[in-house]
């Protein structure tokens, strides 16, 4: 490896500084690891590496195209009813598996999927359009804020949900020499990151089918917040869109590079980005300035606060059984004090569990202050509603 550039380092995980230098590992590769950085599966959350041949699977990750968006409205934070429009919001939108009250949407990237360069994922058309608009579990959410003027946006995080996990377990099939039905066990976290020659038929079908992933996620985040808008009867005045777990083709000290990002934010000079925080603290909306550390960190920054505790360890080991969850250990977060405390701050919740307690997070503005110098902050965004998925409900493709 010819560069690594790591921001925060005294609050990263070592596992993750051993895991980004075992996924940048060839003379001509460079690194980077943002201030939220963790462990992760084969490659770490926060993790940015620049390839000059190589398409790394492992970078993008099951949930491909995972990412954020925010969407300034025309309402005023102190004019919403926010209960009753969280109470709409949540039975409206569909959080863990399926949709409540399913009803069908047209979008043209079904058109696209039809169509798919990558015929596989052809067949993949039905899931894609039962899940199309729905959030799933783990950490994603769709959030209503207020910002330094009082006026109400729009948050919302989630990926390409089965669309993108299937596709991703195919690949990881083909990768080991069997077909895109196949199954194939994907390794533990301290597997070598999955690579493929960008020059090869794999890497270019791989290319393929993630941007059409990508072009889901994209789809599935507008009729979020476009239902949310119809909720609201609000207009849009300003949006920023972007994956946090992606490819993209870029230009980097001059030489042409195949950048992977797995929970990191583009953000090159004049790019915006919206960055969540947690349920109950502030989120911001940053946007790239040029420097030589952003050059030194590939243009990216962080995709949140970073976790400080471990699921298991916040809500205790679980398993479903018989379609119901069944706690195994006891977790650290008590999490009626959580909801308790949550509520006082003016903040209507909606689903969540103790894993999502704002403890289980870094403090946002400590992280951000490692990247100092590439990024500014335009919004500071209090969170005034927030709706998640339940710990009883179930989804197998959770981030």
């Amino acid at each position: 490896m010819t560069h690594l550039q790591i921001f925060g380092e005294p609050i990263i995980d070592v596992k993750a500084i051993e895991q980004i230098k075992r996924c940048a590992s060839s003379p001509e590769d460079l690194g980077t690891l943002t201030a939220d950085a963790h462990y992760g599966y084969g490659h770490p959350i926060g993790g940015v590496v620049a390839y000059k041949d190589k398409i790394s699977l492992s970078g993008v990750g099951f949930d491909i195209a995972c990412g954020n968006k925010a969407c300034q409205t025309n309402i005023r934070a102190a004019d919403l009813d926010t209960d009753q429009v969280m109470d709409e919001i949540f039975k409206s939108i569909g959080f863990g598996i399926g949709r409540p009250n399913p009803k069908p949407i047209d979008h043209p990237v079904f058109d696209h999927i039809a169509r798919a360069e990558f015929k596989p994922q052809q067949k993949l058309m039905k899931l894609a359009m039962d899940q199309l608009g729905t959030v799933g579990s783990g950490n994603h959410f769709v959030d209503l804020f207020e910002d330094e003027d009082g006026w109400l946006w729009i948050g919302v995080h989630f990926g390409s949900r089965g669309f993108g996990h299937k596709t991703t377990t195919g690949f990881i099939s083909l990768s080991k020499g069997k077909t895109f039905e196949d199954h194939a066990p994907e390794g533990g976290m301290d597997a070598p990151p999955i690579l493929f020659d960008a020059n090869s038929t794999l890497g270019q079908d791989y290319l393929a089918a993630m941007r059409l992933a990508g072009e889901y996620a994209y789809a599935g985040r507008d009729v979020v917040v476009a239902k949310v808008l119809e909720i609201l009867r609000a207009q849009p005045v300003f949006e920023v869109h972007n994956h946090h777990n992606f490819l993209w083709e870029e230009e980097h000290f001059g030489e042409k590079y195949y950048v992977v990002r797995k929970g990191a934010t583009p953000a090159f000079p004049g790019q915006y980005g919206f960055v969540g925080a947690n349920m109950s603290d502030i989120s911001v909306v940053v946007r790239g300035i040029d420097s030589e550390t952003s050059r030194q960190g590939l243009y990216s920054t962080v995709h949140g606060a970073g976790r400080a505790m471990s699921r298991n360890q916040a809500a205790g080991k679980k398993r479903w059984k018989n379609g119901k969850v069944e706690y195994l250990t006891k977790g650290a977060v008590d999490w009626p004090k959580v909801k308790k405390e949550i509520k006082k701050k003016g903040v209507a919740l909606r689903g969540g569990g103790a894993d999502e307690a704002p403890e289980c997070y870094k403090k946002l503005y400590q992280v951000l202050a490692f990247h100092e110098g590439t990024i500014e902050t335009v919004h500071r965004l209090r969170p005034v509603g927030v709706a998640m998925a339940a710990p009883d409900m179930y989804d197998p493709y959770k981030d």
